[in-house]
């Protein structure tokens, strides 16, 4: 059968920056191992299949890398609702429209506005609430980034997973000269996938340059090593900072670069709210613009 796909750079407005993604609006009549050999043969980030509802929402999106299908992830979700807007599946978007996904992860709510240009501006809700899980020794960090431990900041918090949908081990680096000259280390990474079950490390620092964070995502198991936006990764780490911050906010944005050192610089926009000194939602949002469009014979 042949089936429509379409390419688009998420968390940017210009094209060749942000992150990869390949979305198939109609993906019905695929099969699982169909998908995946799909998503091997683009090699992105992620490539992404779309369904008709199965619980009453907008669509049914399934996430693939080009190892595995994933439950969530930030850049495929805010890509996805752009390019169904761009090319007609959700009607006429004439300004704005509000869509719900349904994914292994839970219900994934996005607001999609039309900026000038084509563009597209894209805000999810993370499917599940704010979890933390163990802390990791700052030794095992810094050698899969090829850091020393100094160089890892423990202060507000130890490395620590956290997920609102997706698990990331979220770390924070002492500025954004230590970001820039960290590298992934494969062995390290897989010792920390396989010692500590966290196979995505999500590195960050604060910033004052314009961008109020900056940050770095290396993946074990993944050919492409390092991510140029990871909404997920950044999703979760609002929800972090949300939670270890004891000023009594109750509102909390950030505005984040990431793969700048990959040559694909990325803006990523992320906001929680807490109630009762607890973090009650956590969103991620960005632009998105078109880059191809094409049909692949399955």
């Amino acid at each position: 059968m042949r089936y429509r796909f379409v390419t688009c750079d998420v968390f940017t407005d210009v094209r060749f920056g942000g992150n990869q993604l390949a979305v198939f609006p109609r993906a019905t009549g695929l099969t699982d191992g169909q998908m995946q050999q799909i998503a091997r043969e683009f090699n992105l980030a992620e490539t992404t299949f779309v369904f008709p509802p199965e619980a009453g929402q907008t669509r049914k999106v399934r996430i693939f890398t080009p190892a595995c299908e994933v439950p969530f992830a930030g850049h495929p979700n805010i890509g996805t609702a752009a390019m169904l807007a761009a090319h007609g599946e959700l009607g006429d978007v004439d300004q704005s429209l509000s869509v719900v996904f349904e994914e292994e992860a839970g219900l994934v709510p996005i607001s999609i506005a039309r900026r000038p240009g084509d563009r597209f501006h894209c805000e999810l809700q993370a499917p599940a609430p704010l979890t933390l899980g163990p802390e990791v020794p700052a030794a095992a960090v810094a050698a899969a980034a090829t850091l020393t431990e100094a160089d890892v900041v423990t202060t507000t918090h130890p490395p620590r997973a956290g997920s609102v949908g997706l698990g990331f081990l979220l770390t924070e680096v002492r500025d954004p000269a230590t970001l820039a000259r960290a590298k992934p280390n494969v062995a390290a990474l897989e010792r920390l996938a396989r010692e500590f079950d966290q196979p995505y490390l999500h590195l960050y620092t604060h910033a004052d340059d314009g961008f109020d964070l900056r940050a770095r995502q290396f993946s074990a198991g993944d050919p492409l090593l390092e991510d140029p936006a990871t909404g997920s990764a950044n999703a979760a780490l609002a929800g972090l900072l949300a939670h270890t911050d004891r000023s009594g906010r109750t509102a909390f944005r950030w505005r984040i670069a990431q793969g700048v050192e990959m040559g694909r610089p990325s803006v990523l926009e992320a906001r929680a709210a807490k109630r009762d000194g607890r973090v009650e939602a956590v969103w991620i949002g960005g632009e998105v613009i078109g880059v191809t469009d094409g049909f692949l014979e399955v």
